[in-house]
């Protein structure tokens, strides 16, 4: 059994007793092998890298280790001990914790109250104040800073993301589980969890990184271990004797072109204009307050900012999918705010969007199906009332080859697609349109690094053909490597607008997270924040 949460564990040491072993780990679902014979080890006082594609077996081996699933064959090992886990309560109880992507707070409740929530103590009388203390002392000691009484709606993403640490560290776990712990973070708030990281393996803590950011992965960790197609590639390399370009090699088993190359910017006339757009959320709660933007024809304009800030909403009342209380957009000359989908589908504006089964498909629904969306009404698809089944499979099977869409066949239910292959399957279908203008939210969220390259080719692709781009992220790097401007938006305003190659990362990181660009760092005439 791991030690108590202020227990000493050993110090470091290449000779010690590993914190976690997995011999021989088998998991099967029907039809495939998701990890077959996987051996993995994590050093106490180390972090331990695990990468690999979509589909690699890398969440399926770690949700093995936190309980979620019972091996098929294999054996777990912590500080030496065999161990089963029935359940994450029992991975918790043997000193183990996972921060999955995406957190599970309840928003109107206490930074301490979400601490707690789960456990069996307190179990009559709830003393705040005292937890409070505890909270906050535990925070203190790991670098973890957060007011234990703010609400967790008050708090930014780099903040909750403490909190999901917070609570595990509150039940003992002296080995931590993160899946893609900076996919929302800025680069300010990234490199705070990497301090708080370093601190916490100094003390003995140990930490499992999954990641698909290949250049922050050596920064952060120690050892790398690579899987693919549920076997390991790569045990246990050291960082400091690999590469990003090496790592990409081990994960898909080919080389990767890590640079991107852009033609220079010929800015064409302007195609989207925003003219003091406002919308409200979900929850009517402003969410754009008077937006203004101009993107031209062949440029990408990437927007940069921490989730929840705005972009979804920005999206969609481009796109049809929400009202504006205030303002216009115009697309080539033609008004498409409070207007139907439709409107927004005649003036040839794609729609890349953030969730790709419940707005970007039917999963329900065969490729071709999902190919033929924005198409059905017009030959040679349409065939004056009805819909030419031959000319569906042929228009669907051209798609199919052209994108490298892995799928049996185009009748294949869509929902039975890999991340990877899905997003090809809207790429498909949006770019087949011959877009004007490209809406593209979170394009390669929860990709590996050969089905991003891909993306981004894409991407790029189209711009060089002529279409203006808007490209919503929250991977800085990502906007950076693409964009020929950014533009940074914070709480619903547009703080800031770069010229991409002239950008400075800190000072975008910081408007990303509410601060003000310095007079030094402030930019020149591309780079004027809009009023």
């Amino acid at each position: 059994m791991i030690a108590a949460p202020d227990a000493p564990l050993p110090t470091p040491d290449a000779a010690a007793v590993p914190a976690v072993e997995l011999r021989g780990i088998v998991k099967r679902f029907p039809g495939v092998v998701a990890n077959d014979g996987v051996d993995f080890d994590l050093r106490v006082g180390e972090i331990h890298a695990l990468l690999g594609e979509n589909g690699a077996g890398k969440s399926t081996l770690m949700n093995v280790l936190d309980g979620l699933y019972r091996p098929d064959a294999g054996e777990i090992r912590v500080l030496g001990r065999a161990v089963e886990f029935r359940s994450p309560r029992d991975a918790i109880a043997a000193g183990l914790g996972m921060v999955h992507q995406h957190f599970a707070l309840v928003p109107t409740q206490t930074v301490t109250e979400n601490v707690l929530l789960g456990l069996a103590r307190p179990r009559l009388r709830l003393d705040l104040r005292h937890f409070d203390e505890e909270v906050a002392d535990l925070a203190r000691r790991h670098g973890l800073a957060v007011d234990p009484r703010a609400r967790v709606w008050q708090l930014s993403v780099g903040e909750q993301q403490r909190v999901e640490i917070l609570k595990m560290l509150y039940r003992g776990a002296r080995i931590l589980i993160l899946d893609e712990p900076t996919a929302v973070l800025a680069p300010q708030e990234a490199a705070d969890l990497f301090r708080t990281l370093r601190a916490m393996v100094a003390g003995g803590s140990s930490v499992v990184f999954i990641s698909h950011k290949l250049g922050e992965v050596g920064q952060i960790a120690d050892r790398v271990t690579v899987m693919r197609r549920g076997r390991v590639t790569a045990a246990g390399v050291a960082t400091r004797t690999t590469t990003p370009a090496g790592l990409a090699r081990l994960m898909v088993g080919r080389e990767v072109v890590e640079a991107i190359e852009r033609s220079p910017f010929a800015p064409g006339p302007v195609v989207l204009r925003l003219r003091d757009v406002a919308a409200e959320s979900d929850r009517g709660l402003p969410a754009l307050r008077g937006v203004s933007l101009e993107v031209r024809a062949g440029e990408i304009l990437g927007v940069a900012g921490v989730a929840g800030n705005g972009q979804s909403e920005l999206a969609q009342v481009m796109t049809g999918l929400r009202r504006c209380t205030a303002g216009s957009i115009v697309v080539d000359g033609g008004e498409v705010g409070n207007r139907a989908p439709r409107e927004a589908i005649g003036r040839r504006v794609a729609h890349v969007p953030e969730d790709r089964t419940g707005v970007g498909t039917a999963p329900d629904l065969s490729v071709a199906d999902n190919l033929i969306m924005k198409s059905y009404r017009e030959p040679p698809v349409a065939r004056r009332w009805s819909i030419d089944r031959g000319a569906v499979r042929r228009f669907a099977n051209r798609l199919r080859e052209a994108y490298a869409i892995a799928a049996p066949s185009v009748e294949t239910e869509a929902r039975l697609l890999s991340g990877g292959n899905l997003q090809r399957l809207i790429l498909a279908r949006e770019i087949a349109s011959e877009p004007r203008l490209m809406v593209a939210v979170q394009p390669t969220r929860g990709l590996d690094v050969g089905a991003i390259a891909t993306v981004h080719r894409l991407l790029l692709d189209q711009r060089a053909a002529g279409a203006a781009t808007l490209l919503i992220s929250e991977d800085l790097d990502e906007i950076l490597a693409l964009a020929d401007r950014v533009a940074v938006i914070y709480e619903g305003r547009i703080v800031g607008l770069f010229d991409a190659a002239a950008a400075d990362v800190a000072t975008i990181g910081l408007l990303m997270t509410g601060g003000s660009a310095t007079p030094a760092a402030a930019p020149g005439d591309a780079g004027r924040s809009v009023p």
